[in-house]
């Protein structure tokens, strides 16, 4: 039976169609996906992120273990609230996860990942754990739950400030991606729409009023079907599709998140990703704009004159009202070139973009 997030109740009442997500029961839409996609992207919308898992590391060696456990480095946060995005890699380089960590002090970090992979990330990490002074504990049940909640927007944090106006003073002055905490609350300046807005970690028996006060504020409830094609529009990966552990994080355009400026710092997947035994990279992520009609899916192939390539997302996107698309591509395929995508039994042009075709409301291409 699919598990339930603490807004479970406030779904069905809001009149959503009901979807098992990574064994979660979660909203797919409230009726319809593209009034959702339009509303985040022109005014402010909300999603039930609470799926997902947050963990708390807290111990003398919480920044040494994960300066050895992910490719990014957590050395650079300083500030607290901070957040940073990471890949979490296999020792061959291959990527367990994609995740978010917000730094609160050197012995104090939060860490979030992805709802379908939790168990194994947290069967991982705390395997490398071995010989560290730190613990891991996981806030998505029992009495210390945490709720998620997302709210997205050009608006959206005007909106959230509508309805909670004492959290103006401490989220005023975020920049984008730090977070505050404030009464028990974390307050987070991240998304993963492409617009700004806040994600915001709360108690879980608090998780239905507020939700409720943010209707009363105008954000409107948006469901998974929207998210997707946000995420996509802004190019942003989906763990299972654009990436998994056969993929490098320089395979699906996330090599700006392998910090290498420290030689002396050893993490898990270092020596598979440089030096002269490093794996070799064959694959390039791109963009790609349908030029003709059609639809592009996961999993359409692509022929460039360089070899055969593969979609991993593809939709229809709102925002462009045109077919576009994250591709895995023989290295060598340039920018602003055509390929072909078979889309039953026809090939139908394609122009290679850079892989972020929308972001703060704006058309990039």
């Amino acid at each position: 039976m699919p598990l339930r997030t603490p807004l479970y109740d406030s779904h069905l009442a809001a009149g959503a169609k009901m979807v098992d997500f990574s064994g979660w029961e979660m909203p797919i839409n409230y009726g319809s996906q593209i009034e959702e996609h339009h509303a985040v992207r022109r005014d402010a919308g909300m999603f039930d992120v609470s799926h997902m898992c947050a963990l708390d590391l807290v111990g003398p060696d919480a920044t040494r273990w994960l300066r050895h456990l992910l490719a990014n480095d957590v050395a650079k946060l300083t500030v607290p609230g901070k957040a940073l995005y990471s890949c979490l890699l296999k020792e061959d380089g291959g990527v367990i996860d994609d995740l978010i960590v917000y730094f609160f002090t050197p012995e104090h970090f939060r860490i979030v990942v992805n709802a379908g992979t939790a168990d194994k990330d947290i069967a991982w990490m705390r395997a490398q754990l071995t010989g560290f002074k730190a613990t891991l504990t996981q806030r998505r049940e029992g009495k210390d739950a945490l709720a998620m909640i997302a709210v997205q927007g050009p608006n959206a944090r005007e909106r959230f400030w509508t309805a909670f106006p004492a959290m103006r003073g401490a989220t005023v002055m975020l920049g984008v991606f730090q977070a505050a905490e404030v009464d028990g609350w974390l307050v987070a300046r991240t998304g993963y729409t492409g617009e700004d807005g806040f994600e915001i970690a709360l108690p879980a028996a608090d998780a239905g009023p507020v939700w409720q006060k943010l209707l009363e504020a105008g954000v409107k409830p948006c469901g998974l079907g929207a998210r997707d094609t946000l995420r996509l529009e802004a190019g942003m990966n989906l763990y299972g599709q654009d990436m998994d552990e056969s993929i490098s994080p320089y395979e699906a355009g996330l090599k700006w998140t392998v910090d290498l400026k420290d030689a002396a710092r050893d993490f898990i997947g270092k020596s598979a990703l440089e030096g002269a035994n490093a794996r070799q990279v064959r694959n390039q992520f791109a963009g790609l704009l349908l030029l003709d009609r059609g639809v592009l899916r996961a999993h359409q192939k692509v022929i460039t004159p360089q070899g055969e390539g593969e979609i991993t997302s593809g939709t229809f996107s709102p925002s462009l009202n045109q077919s576009i698309a994250l591709a895995r591509l023989p290295v060598g395929v340039a920018l602003g070139s055509e390929v072909e995508v078979e889309i039953r039994d026809k090939r139908l042009k394609a122009r290679v973009v850079k892989p972020s075709f929308v972001r703060n409301g704006t058309p990039l291409l």
